[in-house]
C-alpha cells in the first residue's frame, strides 16, 4: 500500500489531535457550563434577599457566549454578598472535570454562611428592627441587637420593619404593622391620679388583696374629703399622728413631691391651685441596709393584654437614699436625700457613690440585697412571691381601660401592630417585708451609664455596669420573647432540611451546629413568666375586666372611648335590667348624673359621654339594687353573671335567625340537630341556656 511522506503522516496526525483537543475543549466547556448553572440554581436557593438585608436588588446578568475556554476559578472573598456569588464565579479550567454535586453543596453552604439568611434552604433572615424613636435605650438596644445578630435600622426604613422601638409613646411613629414597644393609652394609665383611681376600684372589690397601695386622695377633687378622713381619724386615735406625701400627677424623677404632717400644711394650698396631684399616706418603717433607705426598681414586661401575659425580670435595681434615714418629725421633712430614693436626686448629693460593683454604692442589683437577706435568715422566697403576687394584681387593675383605649387606636378588623411593653414598678418594702407599689413608670429609664460632674456644671458620661447588667438583658430577652420568626426557628431546628447528608452534618448534629440553634451563645432568659401561669389564682379578681368586656360591646362606633346614651340604653335592655322599679327613665338620669360628674373631673374632653370609670360606677349601683344582701364583690360578679347570660342567649338567637335566612344548601340525607338527638347521635352543644343553671335561682 502507498503511504505518503512523513511529513504528510504528521500534518494529518496535527489535525487528528487538533480535532480530538477541539472536541475535548468543547466538551469541558459544556460541562463547565453545566456546573455554572448548577452553582447558581444552588446560590439562588441559598443567597441572601438583599431587601431584608438593606441593599436593594440587582437585576441578574445575561450570561454571554464565550468564544474561549474558561478561565481558572479563584476562591470568594468571604465579605462579598451572597447574591452575588453565582455572577461572579469565574469560568472553569478547559479541561477540568466539572464539581460533584455534594462539592458544589458544600461550596455554596459555606459561602451562604458570610451573610444574613438563605432564602431556599430554611434558614430565616435576620429580624429588622426600627431603632430611630428609641431615644435614651438606644445604647442598651444596639448592644441587644448585636447580641441578637438582628439588623438596626437607626435612621428608620421604608420597608416595614418587623419591630419598631419607641422611646415615649405609642403614637410616636404611625405603625401599621409589625410590633411597637409601646401599648396606646399605657402612659395616662400610670399616671398618678389614673392608676390611683383603678387601684381603688380593686381596693373596693377586694380590700384585702389590693393592701399592697397607699391609701390615696385625689387632689383637688377630694381635698375636702381628704380633711374629714384625717379629722375622723384623729378623733378616733388622738396618738396617731400621720406623715403625707404629695405627689404631682405629671410629675417625674421626683419633681414637686414633698412631705406634709397636716391638711392644713401652707405648701398644700398653693398645690390645688397649681397643679392635680395625689396625697399619700406616708410610709414611716421602710426596711433599711446600712441604715439608708432604699427602694426596688422591677422590670415587667406586659408581652399581651388579650390574652393576658406578664413576665417579671429575674433581677433589678434597688436605688438608696444618701442620708441615713430617721421618721419624719418637722425638722427633717425637707430632706429629700432621707425620704426620697429617686435616682435623679440622690445622684446630685455629695454622698452619692458611683460603684461598678453590684453589692456596693448608691445604686445595686436587687438581687445583691436578696443575698444579704437571706443570710439574715430571710425567707427569700416569700419575699418574691409577695412581689409577683403584688405585679399581678396591679397589671389586673390597669388592663380594664387599656383594652379601651386599644380598640379605640387599633380597632377590630383594622390591620395594625401589636404591642408588648417593659413596665418599671417601682417597690419599697416595709420594716416586715410586705411590699407596697410605689408607682408604675410607662418609660423607665434605659440609660446605661451615669452623668459624673467633672466641675460645676461640666458633666461626662461615664459607663454603669450595674445598670448595663440589669438593662441590656431586660431589652435583649424581651427582643427574644416577641422575636416575629420564633415559630419558624423553632420548626427549622426540628425539622431542618439537609438534602446531602453525609459525615459533615453527622459531625454537627454531634458538636452543636450554632446556626440550628440561633441563640445558643446567649444566656438563659431572664424573664419569668408569672401570668397566665399563676391564672388560676388570681382569675377571680378580674370582674373590672368583664366590665371593661360588656362596656367595648355597647360602644358602637369603632374607635371611640365613650358610651352615648342610646349604647346604655341598649345596654340595659339586652341585658334585662330595666324593671317597674328601675324605668328607662331612671336609667336615663343615672346616665346624665354620673356622666356629667365624671367629665367635669376628667381632663379627656376628646369625646362626649360616659367613660369606662362612670361605667363601672353605674354597674355599683346597678348591682346593688339588684343585690342587695351580698358583699360589693359578689353582688358585682352576680351582676356581670347575669348580663353575660342574658347577651349569649341573645347572641344564640342571632345566630340562629342568622342560618334560618341562609338558602338550604345541605345534602337531603343530612339530619338536622333535632333528629340527630332522637336518633342516638349526640346533641348539639349548648353554650348560653345551661351556662349558668347552677345559679339561675339566684339571678331569678
Amino acid at each position: 500500500m502507498w503511504r505518503g511522506s512523513p511529513e504528510r503522516e504528521l500534518a494529518a496526525g496535527w489535525e487528528a489531535a487538533a480535532a480530538a483537543e477541539a472536541a475535548a475543549a468543547a466538551e469541558a466547556a459544556a460541562a463547565a457550563a453545566a456546573a455554572k448553572s448548577q452553582a447558581a440554581e444552588a446560590e439562588e436557593q441559598l443567597g441572601v434577599d438583599a431587601g431584608a438585608a438593606g441593599e436593594p436588588e440587582r437585576p441578574a446578568r445575561e450570561e454571554q457566549p464565550k468564544a474561549a475556554g474558561p478561565a481558572p476559578a479563584r476562591p470568594r472573598a468571604a465579605e462579598e454578598g451572597d447574591a452575588r456569588v453565582a455572577r461572579r464565579l469565574p469560568p472553569a479550567p478547559p479541561l477540568a472535570p466539572p464539581r460533584p454535586a455534594r462539592a458544589l453543596y458544600q461550596l455554596t453552604k459555606t459561602r451562604g454562611r458570610s451573610r444574613g439568611y438563605r432564602r431556599g434552604s430554611g434558614s430565616l433572615r435576620p429580624v429588622t428592627v426600627d431603632s430611630s424613636k428609641a431615644r435614651t435605650s438606644l445604647d442598651a438596644l444596639k448592644i441587644s441587637l448585636r447580641q441578637l445578630r438582628w439588623k438596626e435600622f437607626p435612621f428608620g426604613r421604608r420597608l416595614p420593619c418587623d419591630i419598631y422601638w419607641h422611646g415615649v409613646s405609642f403614637h410616636d411613629n404611625d405603625i401599621l404593622s409589625g410590633q411597637v414597644n409601646k401599648f396606646p393609652g399605657m402612659t395616662e394609665m400610670v399616671r398618678k391620679i389614673t392608676l390611683s383611681r383603678a387601684l381603688r376600684i380593686m381596693q373596693n372589690l377586694f380590700p384585702e388583696e389590693y393592701n399592697f397601695y397607699p391609701r390615696s386622695w385625689i387632689l383637688p377633687d377630694e381635698f375636702q374629703l381628704f380633711v374629714a378622713q384625717v379629722r375622723m381619724v384623729k378623733d378616733g386615735d388622738p396618738s396617731w399622728k400621720p406623715t403625707f406625701i404629695v405627689k404631682p400627677d405629671s410629675g417625674c424623677q421626683g419633681d414637686g413631691i414633698y412631705l406634709i404632717k397636716d391638711p392644713s400644711d401652707i405648701r398644700l394650698t398653693g398645690t390645688l391651685q397649681s397643679r392635680p396631684a395625689v396625697v399619700q399616706e406616708y410610709i414611716c418603717k421602710p426596711l433599711l441596709i446600712d441604715k439608708l433607705k432604699f427602694d426596688i426598681r422591677l422590670y415587667v414586661l406586659l408581652k399581651s393584654l388579650d390574652p393576658l401575659e406578664i413576665y417579671i425580670a429575674k433581677d433589678g435595681l434597688s436605688r438608696f437614699c444618701t442620708e441615713p434615714y430617721q421618721e419624719p418629725n418637722p425638722q427633717n421633712l425637707h430632706h429629700a436625700f432621707m425620704h426620697l430614693t429617686n435616682y435623679s436626686l440622690n445622684i446630685h448629693s455629695g454622698k452619692f457613690i458611683h460603684s461598678d460593683s453590684a453589692s456596693t454604692g448608691s445604686k445595686r442589683t436587687f438581687s445583691s440585697i436578696l443575698c444579704k437577706l437571706s443570710s439574715k435568715g430571710v425567707d427569700i422566697k416569700k419575699v418574691w412571691s409577695d412581689i409577683i403576687s403584688l405585679v399581678i394584681k396591679t397589671v389586673i387593675a390597669l388592663t380594664p381601660e387599656l383594652k379601651v383605649f386599644y380598640q379605640s387606636d387599633i380597632p377590630t378588623g383594622r390591620p395594625g401592630p401589636t404591642c408588648f411593653q417593659i413596665l418599671g414598678f417601682d417597690i419599697l418594702l416595709m420594716k416586715n417585708l410586705k411590699p407596697m407599689l410605689l408607682e408604675v413608670n410607662a418609660n423607665p429609664s434605659m440609660r446605661i451609664e451615669h452623668g459624673y460632674e467633672l466641675s460645676p456644671g461640666v458633666f461626662e458620661n461615664i459607663p454603669s455596669l450595674v445598670d448595663e447588667e440589669v438593662k441590656v438583658a431586660v431589652i435583649r430577652d424581651t427582643l427574644r420573647l416577641m422575636d416575629p420568626l420564633k415559630k419558624k426557628k423553632e420548626m427549622q431546628s426540628q425539622h431542618p432540611e439537609k438534602p446531602f447528608p453525609g459525615k459533615e452534618d453527622l459531625d454537627c448534629e454531634l458538636t452543636g451546629d450554632p446556626e440550628s440553634n440561633p441563640e445558643a451563645h446567649l444566656p438563659s432568659i431572664c424573664l419569668k413568666q408569672v401570668f397566665p401561669k399563676y391564672a388560676k389564682q388570681f382569675n377571680y379578681l378580674r370582674l373590672v375586666d368583664r366590665m371593661a368586656n360588656l362596656f367595648i360591646r355597647f360602644l358602637g362606633i369603632k374607635g371611640t372611648m365613650k358610651l352615648g346614651p342610646t349604647g346604655f340604653r341598649t345596654f340595659i335592655r339586652n341585658c334585662k335590667l330595666s324593671s317597674s322599679s328601675l324605668s328607662m327613665a331612671a336609667v336615663d338620669i343615672l346616665y346624665i348624673d354620673i356622666t356629667r360628674r365624671w367629665n367635669s373631673v376628667t381632663l379627656d374632653q376628646r369625646d362626649s359621654g360616659m367613660c369606662l370609670q362612670a361605667f363601672i360606677e353605674a354597674f355599683f349601683f346597678l348591682a346593688q339594687r339588684k343585690f342587695k344582701m351580698l358583699p360589693l364583690h359578689e353582688q358585682v360578679a352576680s351582676l356581670i353573671d347575669l348580663c353575660e347570660y342574658h347577651l349569649s342567649l341573645l347572641d344564640e338567637k342571632r345566630l340562629v335567625c342568622g342560618r334560618s335566612r341562609r338558602p338550604q344548601s345541605s345534602p337531603p340525607q343530612e339530619m338536622n340537630p333535632t333528629t340527630q338527638s332522637a336518633a342516638g347521635s349526640p346533641a348539639p352543644r349548648m353554650t348560653g341556656a345551661n351556662k349558668l343553671s347552677h345559679s339561675r335561682h339566684a339571678l331569678s
